[in-house]
């Protein structure tokens, strides 16, 4: 069967900013979102099971997206590859369970500052995972360099917060689940990388959204989670507006992942995953326009935090080692 025909080249640097840029915006978009959509569906933000349940029931609505969209361009219901199905319960299990539950309790047992500054660690944790243990590419002295300005940047952002002052008082279920959900993040790259040398990178997405929903949605109704729905008198604000948010949310991991997947599949993990300190910058703006939070989006600390993480994005992709420039080369073109 011939491959179809590539117009796009995945591996250029512009193409990777467009695509990464426009996933970082989408993830970034999410902070408001999930806030507005826990006061439209009655949820606590205490309320941890609760909020997994609400998790599960968005991912289990983006995978379906995704492979509805997929299924449509293919003209047939697109089914997982032979021998797919441990691949797809792996990978779901790290990047949307695993993952999801230990940033949701973690979140529930530690500061904010202390959360954002974690998950600002993911991104170095991407990549000493491709390095050192998955092995993809070298850990370069350009990519330490980036990781580090990357998370200073989070860092400044966060240390004017509230709760700045507790920064050194820890604990394991709070900061620890927050980590772990970082390796988590991490394992989930490094096994889309791996897993997409033989399998359809947007299938494995949406089979590992579904099959990871169905986890969280099970695990939340089990742990007694519940979503109530707004107590709104507003007929329209009661029934249509919380499905449309739900559908949004679902969209956003549904696109986002799926691009990010596919960029991974192209590049270096290095070169893709130092956009994810770009995530809070579009967060913080984001909630600063419709949440009205613009106290931290004009602050100094912010706008020197935004400079730190495009220096660390810069160094990082400024310029390509040898081996990078090889390893573009033997992915079958980069086109999409």
């Amino acid at each position: 069967m011939k491959e179809k025909k590539q117009s796009v080249n995945l591996t250029d640097m512009k193409v990777v900013l467009l695509l990464a840029g426009l996933c970082c915006f989408l993830w970034g978009s999410a902070t408001p979102a999930i806030k507005t959509g826990y006061r439209l569906f009655g949820i606590d933000s205490a309320d941890t099971y609760s909020i997994i349940l609400f998790a599960g029931v968005r991912f289990l609505l983006a995978g379906f997206l995704v492979i509805l969209f997929h299924s449509m361009t293919e003209k047939r219901w697109v089914m997982p590859p032979k021998g797919a199905g441990w691949k797809i319960v792996k990978l779901s299990l790290a990047q949307t369970v695993l993952q999801y539950y230990f940033f949701y309790v973690g979140l529930a047992h530690a500061t904010g500052v202390h959360g954002a500054i974690i998950t600002g660690s993911g991104v170095f944790i991407s990549i000493l995972f491709a390095s050192l243990v998955f092995r993809y590419e070298k850990l370069t002295g350009r990519k330490i360099a980036g990781c580090i300005l990357g998370f200073v940047g989070i860092v400044v952002m966060n240390l004017a917060g509230a709760g700045s002052e507790n920064l050194f008082e820890v604990s394991i279920t709070g900061e620890g689940f927050v980590l772990l959900a970082q390796v988590f993040y991490a394992i989930s790259g490094a096994l889309v990388k791996q897993y997409a040398k033989d399998c359809d990178v947007v299938t494995l997405s949406g089979y590992q959204f579904m099959a990871g929903g169905c986890i969280l949605i099970l695990i939340g109704a089990v742990c007694g989670g519940s979503i109530a729905g707004s107590s709104s008198d507003h007929v329209l604000a009661a029934a249509v507006m919380p499905g449309i948010l739900l559908l949004y949310l679902a969209l956003i991991s549904a696109v986002a992942y799926t691009l990010w997947g596919i960029l991974l599949k192209y590049n270096p993990v290095s070169r893709v995953a130092i956009f994810g300190f770009m995530n809070p910058m579009f967060g913080v703006l984001l909630s600063a326009i419709f949440l009205g939070e613009s106290g931290q989006a004009l602050s100094w600390n912010a706008l020197a935090a935004l400079v730190l993480v495009c220096l660390g994005i810069y160094v990082v992709n400024g310029a390509p080692s040898k081996n990078e420039a090889e390893y573009k080369m033997n992915c079958k073109g980069g086109r999409l």
